[in-house]
């Protein structure tokens, strides 16, 4: 798997936010074979595996935060540290 690139805070936070919400959102992300997917799916947590991020939906997936696109259309933003 390549290497990590840490998601800013604030956009981690909203996805932190969407989880306690409960809401459901529209998730585009890359998969393994960078194919672009897109899907609406509630987030039912955000978790740290492997020295990585992730957020894990109600049907399971699991996806790391570095390989999101977009949620609910807000692109995601990467750290400057």
């Amino acid at each position: 798997m390549d290497a990590y690139s840490l998601v800013s805070c604030d956009f981690h936070d909203e996805l932190e936010s969407l989880a306690t919400l409960r809401q459901e959102c529209r998730i585009v992300y890359k998969n393994a074979d960078d194919e672009v997917i897109e899907v609406q799916n509630r987030i039912v947590d955000v978790f740290a595996a492997n020295q990585a991020d992730f957020i894990k939906l109600k049907d399971g997936t699991e996806i790391r935060l570095d390989r999101i696109v977009s949620v609910n259309d807000k692109l995601v933003s990467f750290s400057c540290a």
